[in-house]
């Protein structure tokens, strides 16, 4: 959903396919289409889980994230044949999967998709390790966007600078995990690596409100000018100022237009040493 906001937010034509069940499901679609949302609503049994974040007075911040219902091999089967049936573009899949669900769904979605569209994959637990330990060279996904703390938990170690981020990003994308590697940085910005180079884009220095949605923020940026035909790393630029606006914003609020467009030209961009 964040996603979704964020491309709406800057402009972009999109539409939310969204899991919803119960009354939480039936709030959700209200607050979706009161933002003038195009909202495409997939019933499950269930409520819709609840997440919350919490900050304290020092500026820490704590997250509780429900599991939500588990759901049937059915509702899985149904999830992916309605997504493939009206997909068309680029198709992001964000957040953690439902329990349930397969954790080959991002590599059966892949698979399913019509020919020219491209998925980016932004997930984690089982679906991400299914992904990078068992890839399909055969029709990666175009894109797969890694936190700070997902690619150090997949490199075994810290990453410590910019090169051991593109690093790890080589080694994924010479498994064919995907097209293109994405690997968050946090207030250092975020590497990209696919076979046509690797860049690296640092983010501005902005007073942090909340750091809730700034991956969102980025994704939604970064494929909204993937769609109005920039290159990759002109792309990872809108989604590094994306990621910066949004940290500036309280609570769910994400990035603001506004701050993308006067963000962007200090966003860093310079292409790595192979």
């Amino acid at each position: 959903m964040n996603v979704a906001r964020a491309v709406h937010e800057l402009g972009g034509a999109v539409e939310i396919w969204v899991a919803l069940g119960g009354t939480a499901g039936a709030q959700h679609r209200d607050l979706m289409e009161g933002q003038g949302l195009l909202v495409h609503g997939f019933e499950v049994a269930g409520e819709t889980r609840a997440n919350w974040a919490i900050s304290d007075a020092t500026g820490a911040q704590f997250r509780l994230q429900l599991p939500g219902p588990e759901w049937s091999e059915a509702e899985g089967d149904g999830a992916l044949a309605d997504i493939s049936n009206r997909a068309d573009g680029i198709v992001v899949l964000s957040g953690s999967q439902p329990p349930g669900l397969d954790a080959e769904f991002p590599q059966h979605l892949a698979a399913s998709l019509v020919s020219g569209c491209r998925l980016v994959v932004d997930t984690s637990g089982d679906a991400l390790r299914q992904l990078v330990e068992h890839p399909r060279a055969e029709v990666p996904p175009f894109l797969l966007r890694l936190d700070q703390a997902e690619s150090e938990a997949l490199a075994g170690a810290p990453l410590g600078s910019v090169v051991d981020s593109a690093a790890l990003a080589r080694a994924l994308l010479a498994r064919g995990v995907a097209t293109w590697i994405c690997l968050a940085r946090g207030a250092e910005g975020s590497v990209l690596v696919g076979q046509e180079g690797a860049w690296h884009c640092r983010a501005p220095k902005v007073e942090v409100a909340s750091k809730v949605g700034a991956g969102d923020s980025f994704t939604g940026a970064f494929v909204l000018a993937l769609a109005q035909h920039a290159p990759p790393q002109e792309a990872l630029r809108h989604g590094t100022a994306a990621a910066a606006a949004a940290v500036m914003t309280d609570g769910t609020a994400l990035c603001r237009s506004t701050d993308v467009a006067r963000l962007a030209p200090d966003c860093a961009l310079r292409q790595l040493d192979a």
